[in-house]
């Protein structure tokens, strides 16, 4: 997706339930305070579900995001990357909600994310 590419995303690996996929920290990424923009980590979270449930479907379901909550834990700082790990959670007739876990560079835990898709016809 352009869009993806545009932040720098990258899929690191695939799993049964998810995907990891890292944002690497550069000065486009960055707000006023120097750290990566939460709006980078929102779009990373919402990607990361997202990839999850085209792999579930093979691609063969147009979905779209209905909801992301997000708690900012620590910020992404110098040097830094965002990893983010998404666990689909449930998989409904309508409604998809997966769960994200995003890491700094260190592994340290930065922020958690609940984000629903709505399955389009």
């Amino acid at each position: 997706m352009p869009f993806n590419k545009l932040i720098g995303m990258r899929v690191l690996r695939a799993h049964s339930d998810g995907v990891t996929i890292e944002c690497p920290m550069r000065d486009q990424l960055r707000n006023v305070a120097g750290v990566m923009h939460g709006g980078v980590a929102a779009s990373v979270a919402d990607a990361a579900v997202g990839m999850a449930l085209a792999m579930h479907f093979g691609g063969r379901r147009a979905c779209t995001t209905t909801d992301l909550k997000i708690n900012y834990l620590r910020p992404i700082t110098e040097g830094d990357k965002l990893v983010a790990r998404s666990h689909l959670v449930r998989v409904g007739q309508n409604l998809c909600v997966g769960r994200v876990d995003m890491k700094d560079a260190k592994g340290t835990l930065a922020a958690v994310a609940i984000v629903t898709y709505m399955l389009l016809d």
